[in-house]
């Protein structure tokens, strides 16, 4: 049993998806606070996602051991919480922060009554402990490397240190969020740190235009890559410089679908749910996977087998503040027309406010991109990592276009299907965007093939 008044460490846990560290983003308690078991704590942004932490004790938050803006890795204590009694004063200083092999383990939600105190120096072969986010990362999968400079509080830096170090984690924080590059600052906090007075008028200043600016309006900006951003540059190369892509294109007559999409928002089962071009398009690459098997697979370099999915996990990639992420719609080929266009909705929804889980963007087995948004005709999108075909939508235009033997005006799209050639042939490539196409041009045939 918790002693009365017993100080625990909640450290960051595994989050899944072979992700080893954090920023924190947003803290929801202060010292003082009660907290619950399960109580959402605080923010984090990983390299996927921005993540709510559940807390596994049940008491008073006596500290908070990592600000906001801070990044750590996994197994640093974050948060002191008196547990079951009187909560002790706060210690006078904030202890270091052990290393990983020393930090409390994460606990699974609903079992703080049987947290074990935190044992230093585990077993390099003992098993790994639960995580409470995702779906964990293989023994021996990741590897540490050494923190962080801007971890480290400004008094300890040195004199020559950069102007980035120099400022607080709330100032780099804010800086971050306007978009303001501390490297080009002149600091007017103690020991020429920067404060926010300093962000916030640098922003300002960026704000007016060249006309106000003091600093050479040519000077080039410099945007720190990390958290979603960083994550999608890496996975983008690893996909480009690992699976060989081939794309094909596809000019389609949509008019028949565009009249298909204003038919369905008059329905009811329709009415509380946008409809997009998407739907259709979606409707149809499930279709196109059902009637070829092979397009929705993925290419095991280790065991050297094609692992052809049973099922759907449809992606959709998704531009946002963050990065681009891609969630997908988990067992999407099961879903009936009025669910899938909920999801598709809820899914963007959820990416737009920056709240897509670790299980939410993992799983995907085929994807989908609507470059259209962005008023372009078409692209060669690259593979989501560990699928083998990616497709995009362009934007849908009013071109002149021979119909029924005459040249009229109808919607036209252009479609790209960017395969791995290691698993799909040109035959096939070509023919799931064939059908896909066939189906848009004609969506009676979205049933008959269905």
């Amino acid at each position: 049993m918790v002693s009365m008044g017993e100080l625990r460490r909640f450290a960051l846990p595994d989050v899944g998806e072979g992700l080893i560290e954090a920023d924190i983003v947003k803290w929801h308690v202060r010292p003082g606070d009660a907290v619950e078991v399960n109580q959402t704590i605080l923010e984090i942004e990983t390299a996927k996602a921005v993540v709510e932490l559940p807390c596994p004790f049940e008491g008073t938050v006596v500290e908070l051991l990592v600000a906001e803006g801070t990044t750590v890795d996994v197994g640093v204590p974050l948060i002191t919480v008196a547990v079951g009694g009187d909560v002790p004063s706060p210690p006078a200083e904030t202890p270091p922060a052990p290393a990983p092999s020393e930090a409390l383990s994460p606990v699974s939600p609903g079992t703080a009554s049987a947290v074990a105190p935190a044992v230093a120096g585990t077993a390099p072969g003992r098993d790994r402990v639960p995580v409470l986010v995702g779906y964990g990362v293989k023994p021996g999968s990741t590897t540490r490397r050494p923190r962080r400079a801007d971890a480290v509080e400004p008094e300890a830096v040195r004199p020559d240190a950069g102007t980035a170090s120099r400022a607080k984690p709330p100032v780099r924080k804010l800086a971050r969020d306007l978009g303001v590059d501390l490297a080009a600052l002149t600091g007017t906090g103690p020991q020429g740190s920067v404060t926010r007075d300093d962000v916030r008028l640098a922003a300002a200043v960026a704000e007016a235009g060249p006309t106000v600016a003091e600093e050479d309006p040519r000077a080039e900006r410099r945007v720190p890559v990390r958290g979603v951003r960083k994550h999608t540059a890496a996975a983008m190369v690893r996909s480009a410089f690992t699976a060989p892509h081939v794309t094909t294109w596809s000019q389609v007559d949509v008019t028949e679908t565009t009249g298909l999409l204003a038919g369905l928002r008059d329905l009811a089962d329709f009415a509380d749910v946008r409809i997009s071009p998407l739907l259709p398009v979606a409707k149809a690459l499930l279709v196109a996977v059902r009637r070829n098997p092979l397009i929705n697979s993925s290419w095991d370099e280790e065991a050297q087998e094609i692992v052809v999915k049973r099922h759907v996990n449809l992606g959709v990639a998704a531009a946002t503040e963050r990065g681009l992420i891609v969630p997908n719609v988990k067992d999407a080929d099961t879903l009936p027309l009025p669910e899938l266009a909920r999801a598709l909705a809820e899914l963007a929804a959820m990416a737009r406010a920056g709240r897509a889980s670790p299980r939410d963007l993992s799983g995907g087995t085929i994807t989908i991109t609507n470059v259209g948004v962005f008023g372009v005709d078409g692209g060669t999108p690259i593979l989501t990592p560990g699928e083998s075909a990616i497709l995009a939508l362009g934007q849908i235009r009013d071109v002149p276009w021979v119909h029924e033997g005459e040249i009229k005006i109808r919607k036209v799209t252009t479609l790209a299907l960017s395969f791995d050639h290691r698993v799909v042939d040109g035959e096939l490539g070509s023919a799931v965007l064939r059908e896909v196409g066939a189906m848009l041009e004609n969506p009676t045939l979205m049933l008959a093939w269905a």
